[in-house]
Order: C-alpha cells, then sequence, then structure tokens
C-alpha cells in the first residue's frame, strides 16, 4: 500500500527535518501498518505499479489521480464525528466521497490537504458540490479533541463542508488497520506523529478508486468527482 507519510500532533509526525517526509515530489510513501507492520510500496511521482489495500494504482487518462486496479471496496467506516454525530460512509451510495487522515495540530501537510479541499469545492458548480462527501480521519486520538478540530475546520474554511470524525485509540486503530494506514509518535517529538498522508477516492457505488497524494492540485479532485458519484 502507498501513502505520504506526515506529521500529526501525538498520531503524526511533523516530517522530521530532512527526512522522507519533506519531500514533495514523492506521490506516496512507505507506511507501516499500525496493526500489522507490514511494509507498504513506495509511488515515486511519474511512476506507477504502487500497491495499495491490496490492487496497484496506476497513472491513467480517464481520472486525475492514480486509479486503483482493480477498484477496492471501501473499509467499514463509522465513527462519531467531532459534533457528536454518527457518521456511516455506507450512507452516501451514489456520491463521491473523499476520505482523508488527518490531525489538526499538524504543522504542515493536514492543512494543505484541507486547504486544497476548500479550493476543489470553491471551484466546483454547485450541482457538482452535492455530488461529493468530504471525511476526514483523525490519526491523532489524543491531540484531537471537538474544540480543536472546530478551530482546524474554522481556520481552512472547512466548517460544514467536512465530516471530522474521532474516537478512541484502540477504534480508531481498527480504522487505521482496515484502510491500510500506519500512524506512528515520532520518537524524537511527541507533540508530532508521521502518518499516511493520501486522499482516497470513493464511488457512488462504494468502492475506493482513485488514490491522491497530499500534493494533489484541486482541479484533479474538480475533474474526478462527477466521475466517482457515477462509477
Amino acid at each position: 500500500m502507498a501513502t505520504n507519510s506526515e506529521p500529526t500532533r501525538a498520531a503524526s509526525t511533523d516530517e522530521p527535518s530532512g527526512s522522507a517526509f519533506h519531500r514533495r515530489d514523492l506521490l506516496l510513501l512507505v507506511v507501516f501498518l499500525v496493526a500489522v507492520g507490514a511494509l507498504a510500496a513506495v509511488l515515486i511521482h511519474g511512476r506507477p505499479a504502487a500497491k495499495v489495500l491490496g490492487a496497484t494504482s496506476v497513472k491513467r487518462s480517464d481520472y486525475a489521480g492514480y486509479v486503483l486496479d482493480p477498484a477496492k471496496p471501501a473499509p467499514p467506516l463509522r465513527l462519531k464525528s467531532y459534533l457528536g454525530a454518527s457518521v456511516n460512509i455506507a450512507d452516501y451510495r451514489g456520491k463521491a466521497v473523499l476520505v482523508t487522515f488527518l490531525y489538526t495540530h499538524c504543522p504542515n501537510v493536514c492543512p494543505i490537504i484541507a486547504s486544497k479541499l476548500h479550493t476543489a469545492l470553491a471551484q466546483m458548480p454547485s450541482s457538482e458540490r452535492r455530488e461529493v462527501e468530504i471525511i476526514a480521519v483523525s490519526v491523532d486520538p489524543s491531540g484531537d479533541t471537538p474544540a480543536s478540530v472546530a478551530q482546524f475546520l474554522a481556520a481552512h474554511e472547512m466548517t460544514g463542508e467536512m465530516q471530522y470524525l474521532l474516537g478512541t485509540s484502540g477504534v480508531l486503530a481498527r480504522v487505521w488497520t482496515q484502510w491500510g494506514v500506519g500512524s506512528r509518535r515520532d520518537s524524537g517529538n511527541p507533540e508530532l506523529v508521521a502518518h499516511t498522508a493520501l486522499i482516497y477516492g470513493i464511488t457512488g457505488r462504494g468502492k475506493i478508486k482513485t488514490i491522491y497524494s497530499s500534493s494533489f492540485a484541486p482541479s484533479d479532485i474538480v475533474r474526478d468527482v462527477p466521475k466517482l458519484a457515477a462509477a
């Protein structure tokens, strides 16, 4: 499985200085699976053939993002939002769903992802915005609180636009494993957490079809959302 790893406050490590975490030319980075400890394949920008959740991700002309071949059923995702509402990815059939894994105290990649998703939404016509649901899952169960999430979403103009899901360490660890997401505390700085920083594009039928690195262009999302919703 390929990923971009990024720091998180207790759950993500702001990419240690000088490490591969800072390389923006890496489309997908090595990730450590939380429960399994398996090593994922690396996908360098421009080179296909990384493995994500058991499928190969390749660049194709029909989607702006990298395409999973074959598409994989999205793992279960049912958690409480920071507002206390129950969110179940299965309720969004018929829509494109974008799933990413963030933490609110992250100093770099997470804010970039949130800001780019805001830009993508701003570029969509209203009819297209109704076809997409954006879900973020915490990778920092101790640091992400309802208050910090509310502040993070407001800072990036994503209040009401992004479902931000929280949970206990045990509950979230199971979700990370099911989604092939790595999350580990930086031994040198416990305030930071290294984690997988990808965006998964889910089709209207509930399958993971596309993958985007944190360096995605907002126009990639704008282009792919109608196709994902219809697929």
